[in-house]
């Protein structure tokens, strides 16, 4: 049995907690920004293959108390290496600290990495190569005031990077923040779904692959995964993993799921990155400001991840936006559900709409709310 922590968004974790269990995992425990369980090396590529919600997912090796630097150099010494992978695999060490009291990040980074290629030339005579920028195995530190744990990384590059964007825009929503905001709005589908804003498509391309059962991990090339890199990579299951999500994929049809932006140059991106994905077929795009559109249908729900202070845009001009969008979706998307992430507090207010839920997000290090906002028709008074 091994041990598996998963990071995630913050604010996502009950969603990655679902995502564990459905691909085996037992004993789920969450934390701020992940989750952990225990499973079998079929959950570790399951979390890989089908979360939709996981950054990467960290297999434990080992952990302990320290004190000091010495002690956790012994720590990762300790471990035998050449069991776990090839001397000729190149590696990184990464390292995250809370509350620890070692002063120098770099230096313990640098302590793992030498504990690590002493061992290998202890058993071996010969040590790996450290590779900064692509590493085919990643070795994570995570340090608290008194613990140090030791993983192992099996993903690779993110898990957001689905292999699908091809085209970005500035300021871009990574996809497992994308469809945690879309599980969390309760949308599902056969729902008709609109983002005004779509910039690069995130948005749209998450909604896609859920109507169609498309595993996100389905799509990334061979090797690109970190336990493909282990010596307990097992081939046969993996194929075996790979070619039952593929056949649960459902036969692509055109989709309620609309997308338009002001920019055309946006419109264009989006198209080329749904393109690339071979869904652009199922979306229908338009250029047309979120002011002026009308709704695609009586009702649907609509997400959007607005321009705000912190990232496009002033905050002068923000403060005329809101009142002039809340008029617009009054007119216009009566019977919507409308989501709005957020790191501007006065959206709420200055919309002048009754906003019935704010849930905290992060995106990335920023602090944000996804905004719940019910169109009805007329007032709620009249209601």
């Amino acid at each position: 049995m091994n041990h598996y922590f998963a990071t995630c968004p913050r604010g996502l974790e009950a969603l990655l907690a679902e995502d564990l269990a459905g691909a085996g995992g037992t004993d789920i425990t969450t934390v701020p920004g992940g989750a952990s369980c225990n499973g079998s090396l079929e959950t570790g590529y399951r979390i890989n293959l089908e979360s939709r919600i996981a950054t990467r997912a960290l297999w434990r090796v080992t952990r302990g108390a320290y004190r000091n630097e010495a002690e956790v150099y012994q720590l990762a010494y300790n471990v035998d290496w050449s069991r776990l992978f090839s001397v000729d695999r190149s590696i990184r060490v990464y390292v995250t600290a809370i509350r620890s009291p070692l002063k120098s990040i770099e230096f313990i980074t640098l302590k793992v990495k030498d504990a690590v290629c002493d061992r290998f030339r202890a058993e071996t005579g010969r040590r790996p190569s450290v590779n900064t920028r692509t590493p085919e195995v990643r070795i994570h530190l995570f340090i608290t005031d008194q613990q140090a744990t030791l993983y192992l990384d099996t993903s690779g590059e993110p898990l957001y990077m689905r292999g699908h964007k091809l085209a970005k825009v500035g300021a871009p929503l990574k996809e497992n923040l994308a469809a945690g905001i879309l599980r969390l709005s309760g949308w599902q589908p056969g729902t008709p779904l609109l983002d005004p804003m779509c910039g690069s498509g995130t948005f749209l391309l998450e909604a896609a692959q859920i109507c169609l059962d498309d595993a996100p991990g389905l799509s990334r090339e061979p090797g690109d995964f970190g336990f493909e890199h282990l010596k307990s990579f097992d081939a046969g299951l993996w194929r075996k993993l790979q070619r039952e999500a593929a056949e649960r994929r459902r036969e692509t049809v055109a989709l309620p799921i609309f997308g338009s932006d002001i920019s055309a140059d946006a419109v264009a991106r989006t198209q080329q990155n749904l393109a690339g994905a071979g869904l652009d077929d199922l979306v229908t795009l338009q250029q047309s400001d979120l002011l002026t559109r009308t709704a695609p249908a009586p009702s649907g729900v609509l997400v959007a991840n607005p321009p705000y202070g912190e990232r496009l845009g002033s905050e002068e001009e923000l403060a005329a936006f809101y009142p002039v969008l809340g008029d617009a979706l009054k007119q216009r998307f009566a019977g919507w559900n409308c989501w709005f992430l957020s790191a501007d507090t006065r959206l709420p207010k200055l919309i002048r709409l009754q906003t019935s839920r704010k849930i905290p997000l992060y995106n990335g290090a920023l602090e944000c709310r996804l905004y719940h906002i019910e169109i009805i028709a007329g007032s709620r008074r009249d209601r």
